[in-house]
C-alpha cells in the first residue's frame, strides 16, 4: 500500500510524496532526495539531524516517543512540542495523509 506523506520545506513549500509502509519518515526524506534530512547517524537514533516537527493534528495519533528519542531530541535546535526525530517514526496504513515541517536548523550529536 502506497501512503501519501506531506514535507513542509524550511522554504515553505510543500511536496506530497509517496511512501510505503513500515518506511521510516527519514527513509521516505532519503528515497526522495531531501537534502534538508541528513540523519548522519543513519537512523541509529544518535544524532538529531531527522529532527522534524509532527503537525499538530498528526502528532497524537502517533505512537509516544521512547525516553531515548526525547533525550536525543534535547540536543535539536528549534524542538517544539510536536518535535519527532523522522528515523523513528515507521509509517502505517493509519499514517496516510502525514504532514510534518523540517525545522529551520539541524545539529548533529555526533561531533
Amino acid at each position: 500500500m502506497t501512503l501519501k506523506v506531506t514535507f513542509i520545506m524550511r522554504d515553505g513549500s510543500k511536496r506530497d510524496l509517496t511512501a510505503e509502509i513500515s518506511q521510516s519518515l527519514l527513509d521516505v526524506a532519503r528515497a526522495h532526495s531531501i537534502d534538508e534530512v541528513e540523519g548522519a547517524c543513519g537512523g541509529a537514533m544518535a544524532c538529531s539531524t531527522c529532527h522534524m516537527i509532527v503537525d499538530k493534528d498528526w502528532y497524537g495519533k502517533l505512537p509516544p516517543p521512547t525516553d531515548d528519542e526525547t533525550d536525543m531530541l534535547d540536543l535539536a535546535p528549534g524542538i517544539t512540542k510536536t518535535s519527532r526525530l523522522g528515523c523513528q517514526i515507521k509509517l502505517t496504513a493509519a499514517m496516510d495523509g502525514l504532514t510534518v515541517k523540517l525545522p529551520q536548523t539541524t545539529h548533529s550529536a555526533l561531533g
